[in-house]
């Protein structure tokens, strides 16, 4: 979430316009249905009502998509880490 502070005011004094309006970016490998990337948003929108007390039409969610071969973790891309759960 990005709740950027104003030069020159602390954390205390962020405005209500950027306490009405949470942006979420989330990162994740592709692979995920249209259908699970809306549930999971619509979620994740739930949780800013709930927990930060903001109007629904505030939030704004954007998922960014990496190919399995342009992610990796511990080492190897998701393709080549697939390939090795397949052995």
């Amino acid at each position: 979430m990005d709740c950027r502070v104003k030069p020159g005011n602390d954390a205390a004094e962020i405005t209500d316009r950027e306490k009405r309006m949470p942006e979420i970016t989330v990162n994740m490998a592709a692979g995920r249905t249209d259908e699970q990337k809306a549930n999971m948003m619509r979620d994740i929108t739930q949780a800013l009502v709930t927990h930060l007390g903001v109007d629904p039409e505030a939030v704004v969610i954007q998922i960014t998509e990496a190919p399995l071969t342009h992610k990796m973790k511990g080492g190897k891309t998701f393709v080549e880490r697939a390939a090795e759960q397949k052995k």
